[in-house]
């Protein structure tokens, strides 16, 4: 079992997001800012990191920077899921350190299937 921490302002989507998560067994963190995602992750070291772009305080983009960036949470693989989705926003995404990107509305299968290539060892 793995533990997911789930960035995201809204609440319907913190919640459908955090059910595919324990579905699949893992233990689900939340966040509902980046500026908080970034605290949670440096305090608790989740093994991996759902992150939505558009929020308040600190968009996905900066907070998944300030992930990959610090030392203490750079192994931490980080997803950007966003309904931004343009390829321009996906380069961004993937230049801030993101491993994986997947745009809203997403199925089930598919987030599924990227949280099951990142989490294997």
């Amino acid at each position: 079992m793995a533990r997911i921490l789930i960035v995201d302002d809204s609440p319907s989507q913190l919640m459908g997001i955090r059910r595919i998560v324990e579905k699949l067994g893992h233990e689900a963190l939340t966040a509902e800012d980046g500026a908080a995602g970034v605290e949670v992750a440096k305090r608790e070291r989740p093994d991996l990191v759902l992150m939505d772009v558009v929020m308040p305080n600190l968009n996905g983009f900066q907070a998944t920077r300030s992930i990959c960036k610090d030392p203490s949470t750079a192994h931490i693989p980080v997803v950007l899921v966003t309904t931004k989705d343009q390829d321009t926003d996906r380069v961004w995404g993937m230049r801030q350190g993101a491993k994986a990107y997947i745009t809203k509305p997403f199925s089930e299968t598919d987030l599924s299937e990227i949280i099951g290539q990142l989490l294997v060892v």
